[in-house]
């Protein structure tokens, strides 16, 4: 695995565990931690992440052909994405301005 792989990899996965964590503490009220329900679905996410054939060349999972994730767990991490994509530039400004930024340029790529 390159470099600028390891970086993606661990940089998806940053992402969304702030997104959790931002949709942990606001929708259930914690604090430092995650609650049990919130933790699993950053657990499950990151193992797909790990385990995702086609990293190299996808920028998010919603842009990919292939959904790995179980239907029931897909809808939990949509749920925190609606929830914390919109709220992302108050908390975390440069992840929020670089998502943006790469999925314009993949739309781009697409035409």
């Amino acid at each position: 695995m390159a470099k600028t792989d390891a970086s993606k990899w661990k940089r998806e996965k940053d992402t969304v565990s702030l997104m959790i964590a931002l949709y942990c503490k606001k929708q259930h009220h914690t604090r430092r931690q995650l609650c049990p329900e919130c933790a699993a679905l950053r657990d499950y996410a990151c193992l797909r992440s790990d385990k995702c054939p086609f990293m190299e060349t996808k920028t998010f999972c919603s842009n990919c052909k292939v959904h790995c994730y179980k239907p029931e767990m897909r809808e939990k991490v949509r749920a925190v994405m609606q929830f914390s994509g919109p709220r992302m530039i108050f908390y975390h400004p440069v992840i929020a301005v670089r998502h943006v930024i790469e999925t314009k340029k993949e739309k781009k790529k697409r035409r």
